[in-house]
């Protein structure tokens, strides 16, 4: 009597095993995500400091649209971790102030351009169950932004005297995300996202040795529409 109850209580435990197996292999946990990134930026920055340079000398960063990718892996029904990433954008900077530096005219002209790659990790929380077809969701972490194919244009040399060299180091900041996810399929789904990083970094120009120095808070708010492929 005893074996058998063994035997049965034996049978039940490897059945829910077996049973639990095939839920977590319907699970899916890994899904990456295609769509577009439209980046506001609220440019908040010293006026420019430096020999030969006048009051009231400012710039801004001109909004833009890239492409954007991201790789989410699930942690629980609720938890996953997010990577994303939009492909570099021409970022282009204008003058702002006076209409003219001189002779050379400044404000709203385009005075330098750069690219950047700036990925971005998150920890992000799905409300309701898996089973529902739209769910809310935030998210925090960290941005990673580096600036490269930093160039002054024609009017930025023109307005700073000469050729002019633009540096502009790493920065790291905190992110944050609020979106909807809406699950066509068992493996489709669409997302729609709005997003704020703290992006800062200090730019230095350099012509014929003279440097002039700004500190730039860019202030990048991004909006997402994207579709996913989940597996």
């Amino acid at each position: 009597m005893n074996a058998r109850i063994l035997t049965i209580a034996f049978g039940m435990l490897a059945a829910s095993v077996a049973a639990g197996a095939r839920a977590d292999e319907d699970v899916l946990s890994n899904s990456v995500r295609l769509g577009a990134y439209y980046v506001m930026y609220d440019t908040q920055a010293e006026d420019i400091r430096g020999p030969f340079v006048p009051a009231g000398v400012n710039l801004k960063i001109k909004d833009v649209i890239t492409p954007y990718f991201a790789y989410v892996r699930r942690l629980t029904n609720h938890f996953s971790v997010e990577l994303a990433v939009g492909a570099p954008p021409l970022t282009k900077t204008e003058g702002k102030g006076p209409a003219k530096l001189g002779s050379v005219p400044y404000n709203g002209q385009v005075i330098t351009t750069a690219r950047w790659l700036a990925p971005t990790l998150l920890l992000t929380y799905s409300f309701f169950d898996e089973s529902a077809k739209l769910r809310p969701y935030i998210g925090a972490g960290i941005n990673y932004t580096r600036f490269y194919s930093r160039q002054s244009t024609a009017a930025g040399n023109a307005a700073s005297g000469g050729p002019t060299s633009i540096d502009l180091p790493v920065s790291v900041g905190p992110a944050a995300t609020i979106g909807l996810s809406y699950r066509l399929t068992r493996h489709f789904s669409l997302y729609g996202s709005l997003s704020a990083a703290e992006v800062d970094s200090r730019l230095t120009a350099t012509t014929a040795g003279v440097q002039r120095t700004s500190h730039i808070s860019f202030g990048p708010r991004s909006a997402v529409l994207a579709a996913g492929y989940s597996f």
